[in-house]
């Protein structure tokens, strides 16, 4: 089982967003995929609420022996309000816990596990940036996202050093509008600064993407015209992230 991360210390960023992208896209191909929110404000869990397991996520970080049990081929672990007490435990503690959570999902034979955690640096992200294989960070082309994605990158070096096999499979920026200079001004710098860490797709500023969210309807079944666009970018970017991830393999 492959595990990937969104994670950014921005809030609003597009993190909801990119994890139901690749989901639904993954399930397409017909890998088992299990999403698991560690963000108290459950997006992920009001997107996916047709397939919810009914495990909290504050339990993957509970216990060193999981004893609980998924079963469908596409299923949600949600968030719940004891997230927002993780920070309440040691690091040690949960990240050893997370891990063998992991691991038991693993033994369900499940392809791939996509995490969406929450705009901070706390016990819960470190503890899945611990465990996982690879991570990637959405992010906007406004000041404020780009002056905090140096903290993010700083992060994940210092995280790799404990955990060598996390891949750092880029920064992808969200919600660009092609029609604002000031996007366009950010997109080179982000470009020129960092040019090596850029994924090389990017997703744009739509209404047809908030509508899939709040609907939990993949965006390319969307029959608007607009749609088409967006669901274009999504696909491009699960089929890279596909690859990157060799989950064909």
């Amino acid at each position: 089982m492959k595990t990937l991360v969104t994670a950014n210390q921005k809030g609003g960023v597009g993190k909801t967003a990119t994890v139901f992208g690749l989901a639904t896209d993954f399930r397409e191909r017909n890998l088992r995929v299990v999403v698991i929110d560690v963000d108290s404000q459950g997006n992920v869990s009001f997107t996916f609420d047709a397939n919810k397991s009914g495990v909290l996520a504050s339990s993957l970080f509970a216990s060193n022996k999981p004893t609980f049990e998924l079963v469908d081929d596409f299923t949600v672990i949600e968030a719940d309000e004891a997230l927002t007490e993780l920070d309440q435990m040691t690091l040690q503690k949960a990240s050893d816990a997370f891990r063998a959570s992991l691991k038991r999902i693993e033994e369900m034979k499940y392809d791939v596990c996509l995490i969406d955690t929450a705009p901070s640096l706390g016990v819960g992200m470190v503890s899945v940036l611990l465990s996982a294989d690879y991570v990637i960070s959405p992010i906007e082309l406004e000041v404020f996202s780009i002056k905090g994605i140096e903290k993010m990158l700083t992060t994940i070096s210092h995280i790799r050093e404990v955990n060598p096999k996390l891949q750092f499979l880029g920064m992808l920026p969200n919600k660009v509008d092609s029609r604002n200079p000031r996007h366009e001004r950010h997109f080179e710098e982000l470009r020129q600064a960092y040019s090596d860490l850029l994924i090389p797709h990017c997703i744009g500023l739509r209404s047809s993407v908030s509508e899939a969210l709040a609907s939990g309807i993949p965006v390319w079944d969307n029959p608007k015209t607009s749609a088409r666009v967006a669901a274009q970018e999504i696909r491009d970017l699960a089929a890279y992230i596909y690859q990157k991830m060799e989950l064909a393999a």
